[in-house]
């Protein structure tokens, strides 16, 4: 992969604004998450139309450009890698705890992924250590425990029970961004393979939509929630597209950083579209999350992407 830091410095901007972009695309979908479960909607039967969303655009995009769904033995393990890894489990736990944490919190629990990202990267070679992206990843975890602590940001403290549940999507999160980063996508590009991934995903999805009685009826009434889903859904499949194309250029940890952007934005959306309001320790963990993103470099060297 050609490293961030060692590309042209045209193609440096292309990545940082390319992590502006993810950051605020992908920080509207925690509030929008929110809004769709505020009617009780089950996790897979939200999951399910998502992904049915994700299909239609990413299929029709991948349509428009002359291109289809490539199916051979490597492209179908990562179709179900990054399904899975991307898609099922984070989503489905994300809505679980969406449900239960406001919508700002969420955006800062995110901010996990790099630091589960490097250790992950770090263990396979794929990083090299340094002090200083351990102290960045240090002043990360210092956010989430300000977080965590009885009284501190949590409205009621019995919430603190579905942080656990909440950390677990970041953590499939860079398990994804570190695969895409070390196997690359199989020879396809950024749309071609979240097409892939969706399909994939909403094939897994459906029997478990309707083993568990979670499938929506879009008949039963389209309102404040389910546009709310819908337009989450269209932003996820754009900004996922960025981030699989991000993570096969500049590396995983690089890529992960966009988590960062979205605790922002995401926090930003809260207090705009749901009127959220947080306490001074909160802005303290921001703060802390915006040091440790200045510590957290690219990594180096690497493989070509094959994106």
């Amino acid at each position: 992969m050609t490293a961030a830091l060692a590309t042209p410095k045209s193609q440096r901007r292309l990545y940082v604004a390319m992590l502006v972009v993810l950051g605020l695309g992908w920080g509207s979908t925690q509030p929008l998450g929110k809004m769709a479960t505020m009617t009780g909607h089950g996790p897979f039967g939200l999951i399910f139309w998502q992904l049915v969303v994700c299909v239609a655009v990413l299929g029709g995009l991948t349509a428009l450009r002359g291109k289809g769904l490539v199916l051979n033995r490597r492209t179908l393990r990562f179709y179900l890698v990054v399904a899975v890894m991307g898609t099922l489990v984070p989503n489905a736990t994300f809505y679980i705890s969406a449900a239960r944490l406001p919508s700002g919190i969420m955006s800062i629990i995110i901010s996990a992924v790099p630091m589960l990202a490097f250790p992950l990267a770090l263990a396979l070679g794929m990083e090299r250590f340094a002090v200083k992206r351990l102290v960045g990843l240090l002043l990360g975890l210092a956010a989430v425990g300000i977080i965590a602590a009885p009284g501190a940001v949590l409205p009621d403290p019995a919430m603190a029970a579905f942080l656990p549940i909440a950390l677990i999507g970041p953590l499939f999160y860079a398990m994804e961004a570190t695969y895409v980063a070390r196997n690359g996508t199989e020879g396809l590009d950024a749309v071609q393979a979240m097409f892939g991934a969706s399909v994939a995903g909403l094939i897994l999805c459906t029997p478990v939509t309707l083993g568990t009685g979670q499938f929506i009826d879009p008949f039963a009434g389209f309102g404040r929630a389910e546009a709310a889903l819908v337009a989450s859904s269209v932003i996820h499949a754009l900004m996922y597209s960025g981030y699989v194309w991000l993570a096969s250029r500049a590396g995983s940890v690089f890529a992960a950083q966009c988590s960062y952007l979205v605790t922002g934005a995401g926090i930003f959306w809260a207090m705009a579209l749901l009127g959220e309001r947080f306490s001074p320790f909160v802005w303290l963990a921001v703060v802390l999350l915006l040091c440790g993103v200045a510590l957290v470099n690219p990594r180096e060297t690497g493989r070509k992407a094959d994106a």
